[in-house]
């Protein structure tokens, strides 16, 4: 009995509710407040209300932000954004807050989840792409941006100190001042600007008009080669760079400001001598469009003493001379896909074979072939905010050898390749993998069979496996089919203006096949390592490798050199 009425003097102390909830404003008091700038009334309002409601919440945020109070604002908006988590405007109001503290991932990871509840939110899909464009991620930023129809071009601007000629570069651009710059016409332009051969390196950026202006300038920075290169070093270095395996590299870019260029290899390697030279150009002046002639001559002594499993047919050593012609002509289709046609016709020529093999035999038969080859390459998957792309490619040939108990005969080829640049900005650090496969249908020259191994005129890399042994080619498993992957890291050492060091550990799996003649790797092979790649003046990359191979415990150590821009010498 003396209990109750000490409780009902306290209920009687405390405030009423009906006065804690008239402290509450309303969504429209405190936007008001909002336009006045008065963010200690809203604080004070919000600070005194009891009643949970998501514009309270909204409100405090927006205060503690304005007065640059951020730990407070993120707390507040962190805290509504738990309570309502379908109400978009938590997520965008702490994209801003991390945008001011310049957390930039965080402030994108804020805005996917605006659009996750709203994907048609012009304020969450512009902020996106201005995160994006302010991180150097372009086709991240065109992807969002061209949502809401931006980024309008207000004109085009390249060097006018290029040599190759104006119009066709211009043919190369498939935007127009006047107009929104798409993700498709980037991807396009740029890999036209690449077919055309004489920019070693090029970048297409977008910049404003005019300080708060909505409309941008894009424009072209490359690094263009003309005649037999850039510089007298430069063209010293990329002519030369195959000097330490007897070979050198004459080139020369833009003939007449057409996009007419010329590539050769010439190498006098006693046991692999090589002569090849191509020449391509725009077709009809069309960026879009390319030919090729090329002919490629070789003398080169094979030994598959360890890649020949034949008990009745004693090779090991023996000379093969080939002379192959070419031509091809290819299509930019889109920014994703690419195709590719050719043919070439060919004579090969055993010599020098041991006592008791004949080129009369099935493995090394002399005569002539025509082949008919088609390519396709296409972009599966590209994902820009992520940095990752998924690669197909897919390339088929059809001939026939005209040699006795021979015919017709196919080949088929496919890859699938992925590529993660992890890293918000830059190329430090990459992450490739690929997948690779071939078969082969009827009976096909020697020439012609898979090779996995490290070979300078090979690109099916087993990086433990070399494909020569005393500069003799045939070391390196053989096969009608196959099956190859490659992983690698690279990871930036060092960079400055002049070089670039990389190191590239990797993993290689393959096995080569073939049930008819006595080729192929038995078992699956396995290989790991790292390459150290050394890129210097010229786009020249220096390129050392030490494999192991986890099957034999074998160390091999290798050294090649690349050109960016530089011609394929695989037909």
């Amino acid at each position: 009995m003396r209990i109750r009425p000490a409780i009902f003097l306290l209920l009687l102390a405390l405030p009423p509710a009906s006065h804690a909830q008239n402290a509450c404003r309303s969504a429209a008091e405190l936007q008001k407040f909002t336009d006045q700038s008065e963010w200690s009334h809203i604080l004070e309002a919000t600070g005194q209300c009891r009643t949970e409601s998501a514009d309270e919440d909204y409100y405090r945020g927006l205060a503690f932000a304005a007065l640059e109070r951020w730990t407070e604002a993120q707390a507040a908006l962190a805290a509504g954004e738990t309570k309502y988590p379908q109400d978009k405007r938590f997520p965008e109001e702490l994209a801003g807050v991390a945008f001011k503290r310049q957390r930039f991932p965080e402030a994108e990871r804020h805005l996917h989840r605006a659009l996750k509840l709203d994907p048609h939110d012009r304020y969450a899909i512009n902020f996106l792409g201005t995160i994006y464009f302010l991180g150097g991620n372009l086709e991240a930023a065109l992807k969002y941006w061209n949502r809401i129809g931006k980024p309008q071009i207000n004109q085009i601007t390249t060097d006018p100190q290029l040599r190759i000629d104006p119009a066709l570069l211009d043919r190369a651009f498939t935007c127009s001042p006047a107009s929104v710059l798409t993700l498709e016409q980037y991807r396009t332009t740029l890999e036209r600007l690449g077919q055309l051969g004489v920019f070693s390196a090029y970048r297409l950026d977008l910049a404003p008009a005019a300080e708060g202006s909505e409309k941008f300038d894009l424009t072209l920075s490359v690094v263009e080669t003309n005649g037999w290169g850039r510089s007298k070093a430069g063209t010293m270095i990329s002519v030369l760079r195959g000097l330490p395996y007897e070979t050198v590299y004459p080139e020369f870019y833009n003939l007449r400001h057409s996009a007419l260029n010329i590539h050769s290899l010439f190498r006098w390697d006693s046991q692999k001598r090589r002569a090849f030279v191509s020449v391509s150009a725009p077709l009809a002046g069309n960026p879009k469009f390319r030919y090729r002639f090329y002919a490629d001559g070789r003398n080169e002594n094979w030994n598959i003493s360890r890649t020949f499993i034949q008990p009745v047919l004693p090779v090991a050593a023996f000379n093969l001379e080939k002379l192959e012609l070419g031509a091809g002509f290819g299509s930019i289709a889109s920014g994703r896909w690419t195709w590719d046609l050719g043919m070439s016709v060919s004579d090969r020529r055993f010599r020098n074979l041991p006592s008791g093999a004949s080129t009369r035999d099935p493995v090394l038969t002399n005569g002539a072939a025509a082949e008919v080859r088609a390519r396709s390459n296409y972009a599966l998957i590209r994902i820009p905010e992520k940095r990752f792309r998924l690669d197909s490619g897919a390339q088929a040939a059809v001939g026939n050898f005209y040699a006795k108990d021979f015919g017709r005969f196919a080949t088929v080829q496919g890859s699938l390749a992925a590529h993660w640049l992890p890293q918000a900005r830059g190329d430090d650090f990459e992450i490739a993998e690929g997948f690779y496969a071939g078969k082969t249908f009827g009976r096909v020259p020697f020439d012609d069979l898979f090779m996995l191994g490290l070979e300078r005129d090979n690109n099916l890399p087993l990086r433990a496996h070399i494909g020569t042994e005393n500069g003799q080619k045939g070391n390196a498993p053989l096969g009608r089919d196959y099956l190859l992957s490659n992983w690698e890291v690279n990871k930036d050492l060092y960079t400055n203006a002049w070089i670039e060091l990389r190191l590239a550990p990797f993993l290689d799996t393959g096995r080569a096949y073939d049930r008819q003649d006595g080729f192929g790797s038995r078992q699956w092979l396995w290989d790991t390592g790292a390459s150290l790649k050394l890129k210097v003046l010229g786009g020249v990359a220096l390129v050392f490798t030490y494999g192991k191979d986890l099957r034999t415990g074998r160390n091999t150590f290798y050294f090649t050199t690349t050109r960016e821009g530089g011609a394929s010498f695989l037909p």
